[in-house]
């Protein structure tokens, strides 16, 4: 897929293990939605969809809150 993609939301995840699970799942899928342009939460939500392999489990659980974007 995309290792770029899968290692940004890895460094995000990491950052927010730190905090309460909650709190760690708000702040990583919030700083996605806020920053990350469509085309990137696409290429995101591909890997999801593909099972997420290779994504700290902070991210899949995040990914529940992450706004998916329109098809290309």
């Amino acid at each position: 897929m995309n290792p770029k993609i899968t290692r940004m939301a890895n460094q995000i995840a990491m950052f927010m293990e730190s905090k309460p699970e909650a709190e760690g799942i708000e702040g990583l899928s919030s700083h996605i939605n806020d920053f990350w342009e469509p085309r990137m939460r696409r290429q995101f939500f591909q890997l999801i969809d593909a099972g997420g392999e290779g994504l700290r489990p902070l991210v899949i659980k995040a990914s529940e809150k992450i706004r998916r974007p329109d098809p290309a």
